[in-house]
């Protein structure tokens, strides 16, 4: 399923394909995501970020945010905060809801901010 993904303008390749890792999302004691079907997003020269399916994760334990912003590569980006992990973990998932064509992939995908969490998790699936 991976692909690569030129978008027009400056070179800013952008690279989803499913990652071979499990992916356990803790906060406040709590699990907040445990997937294997995790998607892995390399754009240009960025850290990769590990997306997890909203099937994989407690929604009972989100709240969606007024806080929004703007890609050009990937659409609008909404935010959720996690009840559990309190002022710190305020706008710590992200999520593009209707991503571009080039990025349909992510639809149905959370990412979590690690420094607003009190662990991620990584291993082998």
């Amino acid at each position: 399923m991976e692909r690569t993904v030129k978008i027009p303008g400056p070179d800013h390749p952008i690279t989803v394909g499913r990652s071979a890792s499990r992916i356990v999302v803790k906060v406040g004691g709590r699990v907040i995501a445990d997937s294997r079907e995790v998607l892995a997003l390399r754009e240009a020269s960025y850290p990769e970020v590990l997306y997890v399916p909203r099937k994989d994760v407690d929604m009972s334990q989100l709240e969606r945010t007024t806080h929004a912003t703007y890609c050009p590569y990937k659409g609008e980006c909404s935010y959720y905060s996690i009840l559990a992990g309190g002022e710190k973990s305020v706008n710590a998932v992200w999520t593009y809801e209707h991503p571009y064509n080039a990025v349909a992939d992510i639809k149905s995908y959370l990412a979590f901010y690690p420094d607003r969490v009190d662990a991620v998790e990584i291993s082998a699936a």
